[in-house]
């Protein structure tokens, strides 16, 4: 008598888990913001995060990120940093909450749908992230823009249709382009803390304010299609850059050339110039300890997109907002601190042969993700400091902006290192999105400041 042997089919993981199911119920309380003041609304949130905690695993609910055959099974992470999520949010625009609510939206309903409709449908991947498919993003989207408005409209019934649907449909895209990116940060806390940034950006912007501008507008593209055309041949020419490097900086130059004309541009300038003379200086000492950038250091398009799209968006919004001396230092911040992090880094890594953990002053080798050094510290502050200086000598900004804008991309140096020595290490994260952290947060920060002083 012969055995038939059979194999049992893993179980498979259902479409939408508990986990995603409880966040997306969660968002039923959103509909309450317009009822409670922000501290009221701080404390659900409190309340929420002690129920996720304390409450949630004593009922036997599987609510682990991934429940069958994964190697983070054991993962908690997202019911407890979702509350904490919407607590960030509620603190963060206590005094624009509908940015709250359509922040929440995305993050509950857009995460949700995309789970479920990229395990449904598959379909063709993303060329970003083999792991993630369009019909999963173009939920994210749909649903998320819908979600987000529809709270946008309850939240803030002051706020037109036509600029909620605006607000939202972009705020769901850059949400679903978080998601989708390839990195090990768990999504609750990525995606509505930068969409939430960008609804709150996007909501500042104003027809009449570029209105005004367009007089301008007309022969400043013409020289920024033309400054940057020759630019970009040039360094591409000096192999400064790769072709992708060239074609990127090209589009970003020219978005930061309509913020202010040469006078921004020369920031990106000045930025450019003093991170690759750094870069060629002392390379060969560099490349040989091994810590010298590639390709002899011409840039490619994601080092080009990582220090100067923070920058580039902030000087778009320079034309089209009444803000323009807030977010013209939200620009000046983002290449200070682009500067300042590039010549640290290469100063760093030229001088010292020894570094420092800048989360437990552990010595490393010059060059490793998070290590300082004096001398490379001290010539980051200059870097940044130059780019400030050169902004405060085109009149950019006065003697308070110089102030917050040299503190704000200091500060950004700082959050570099730190993501640096603890995400970057552990493969969760690129030196490229360490990098547009670093530049977004310095701006944010300055952008934030000039705001609450009435800039």
């Amino acid at each position: 008598m012969t055995e038939i042997s059979s194999t049992v089919a893993p179980p498979r993981a259902p479409l939408l888990s508990t986990r995603k199911i409880v966040h997306m119920s969660m968002l039923i309380f959103a509909f309450l913001l317009p009822y409670l003041t922000w501290q009221q609304a701080a404390g659900c949130a409190l309340l929420a995060l002690l129920f996720n905690v304390v409450v949630l695993p004593r009922m036997g609910a599987d609510l682990r990120k991934s429940p069958v055959n994964a190697p983070d099974a054991g993962v908690w992470t997202g019911i407890i940093i979702y509350p904490i999520s919407v607590l960030t949010l509620i603190l963060l625009y206590r005094h624009e909450m509908f940015i709250a609510a359509a922040g929440w939206a995305i993050m509950a309903l857009g995460d949700g749908t995309a789970s479920l409709a990229g395990g449904a449908l598959r379909g063709p991947v993303l060329p970003w992230n083999r792991a993630k498919t369009f019909s999963g993003f173009l939920s994210f989207v749909v649903v998320g823009t819908a979600g987000a408005y529809v709270l946008t409209r309850w939240v803030g019934p002051a706020i037109a249709p036509e600029i909620a649907l605006r607000i939202c449909v972009a705020g769901a895209i850059v949400g679903a382009v978080v998601e989708s990116l390839p990195i090990r940060l768990d999504d609750n806390a990525t995606v509505p803390l930068v969409s939430g940034a960008f609804i709150f950006c996007l909501a500042l912007v104003e027809r009449r304010a570029l209105d005004g501008n367009l007089p301008y507008l007309g022969r400043r593209i013409v020289l920024a299609v033309a400054v940057n055309l020759v630019l970009a041949a040039l360094a591409l020419g000096l192999k400064m850059v790769n072709p992708s490097g060239a074609a990127v900086g090209f589009l970003l130059g020219v978005a930061v050339y309509l913020g202010w004309g040469y006078k921004s541009f020369l920031l990106m300038l000045a930025f450019f110039v003093i991170g690759s003379a750094t870069t060629r200086l002392g390379y060969a000492r560099k490349a040989a300890k091994g810590v010298a950038e590639k390709r002899g250091g011409a840039r490619s398009w994601r080092e080009a997109a990582a220090n100067c799209l923070a920058g580039a968006f902030f000087s778009l919004l320079v034309i089209t907002t009444r803000h323009e001396s807030a977010f013209l230092m939200a620009l000046i911040a983002a290449f200070a601190e682009a500067a300042g992090d590039t010549v640290s880094s290469e100063i760093g890594k030229w001088i010292s042969d020894r570094a420092y953990l800048i989360t437990s002053f552990q010595p490393v080798a010059a060059g490793e993700d998070g290590g300082v050094s004096m001398s490379g510290t001290v010539a980051g502050v200059l870097g940044s400091a130059l780019i400030v200086a050169l902004a405060f000598a085109l009149g950019l900004c006065g003697r308070a902006g110089f102030v917050i804008t040299l503190s704000a991309a200091v500060t950004g140096n700082l959050l570099d290192s730190v993501l640096g020595a603890t995400l970057e290490r552990r493969g969760r994260v690129t030196n490229g999105i360490v990098n547009f952290a670093g530049t977004s947060f310095a701006g944010g920060l300055a952008l934030a400041i000039a705001l609450r002083i009435g800039f």
